[in-house]
């Protein structure tokens, strides 16, 4: 029993470890086009181009909260410098010596208090539209391991691995020296105008997956599964990049995420497992589509 047991495992394992080189092996070529829209840039200060409703809401909260600091700091400053030309010794010799001011103080509780309701009012709406998860068009579940990911779509019967791209590989693939620490060697594919979910687990310690241009940011702690959601706009067809963003070991800068954004055609197509009919950046490659009873 103990040997059968024993020749079930490594047959398993054989079985997953061909279907994974079956994964990387068999590619899609994809056409030109797909440009590369979800990357940093060098030097930048700003939030990446949304092309999602949550990173609208986000960049607009922003934006919002960036006036209402402002306008807090300038206010302070100015009480400052009032009270330093004010109320320094050559202008005031004679300090007051009372202790307290009713009106003062009630004012800078309920002042403070009211702006914070102001920031509720306009960050709540942004927070639950974020976490009421809608029906789904498309699920995909990414599990962080040290230190790659791990997709499967439960509903298409499709898994695989996606690891960081080596620095002379790059050109394989079709990316340029740009792309390092970003791009790997396979990708979740997704299509535009769809509500996609992704379940975010993990399989040792807490990971996150994050795309900035979607506006979405999620921990994997293992033993849970969380879900996260976006819907990317029609026309912005790409590719997007992200990291993982929770501390997880030694080689957690070395832990990107790729996502292709391509039309619900092409979609459809990569499901299929047309390969030609799959359209992307010119010579990256994407899964192709095995089936996951192929490890079985």
């Amino acid at each position: 029993m103990n040997l059968r047991m024993k020749l079930s495992g490594l047959w398993a394992a054989i079985g997953a470890t061909l279907t994974a080189g079956a994964v990387h092996a068999q590619t899609l070529e994809i056409r030109e086009g797909l440009e590369i829209i979800g990357a940093p840039e060098p030097g930048g200060m700003n939030f990446q181009r949304g092309v999602t409703d949550l990173a609208a809401d986000i960049r607009a909260l922003d934006s919002f909260l960036l006036v209402v600091v402002t306008i807090i700091v300038l206010f302070v400053t100015a009480l400052l410098a009032w009270a330093i030309f004010k109320h320094n010794e050559k202008a005031n010799p004679e300090p007051a010596t009372f202790t307290h001011n009713t009106k003062i103080e009630v004012t800078w509780t309920v002042v403070p208090l009211l702006i914070l309701v102001v920031i509720g009012a306009f960050s709540l709406p942004v927070l639950f539209r974020q976490q009421t998860i809608p029906e789904a068009d498309v699920v995909v579940k990414a599990t962080g391991l040290q230190w790659y990911w791990n997709y499967e779509y439960p509903e298409e019967g499709i898994s695989y691995d996606s690891f960081m791209l080596n620095e002379d590989e790059l050109a394989d693939y079709g990316y340029g020296r740009d792309e390092f620490l970003l791009a790997t060697d396979t990708a979740v594919v997704i299509p535009t105008g769809q509500t996609i979910v992704v379940q975010v687990t993990a399989a040792d310690v807490i990971h996150s997956w994050t795309i900035p241009a979607f506006g979405v940011k999620l921990d994997g702690v293992p033993g849970r599964l969380a879900e996260l959601w976006f819907e990317v706009e029609p026309g912005e067809e790409g590719v997007y990049f992200g990291q993982c963003s929770e501390l997880c070991g030694a080689a957690h800068a070395y832990m990107p995420i790729t996502v292709f954004a391509v039309t619900p055609e092409e979609y459809e197509a990569w499901l299929a497992g047309e390969a030609a009919e799959f359209a992307s950046l010119d010579g990256v490659r994407a899964p192709q589509v095995i089936e996951l009873a192929a490890a079985e």
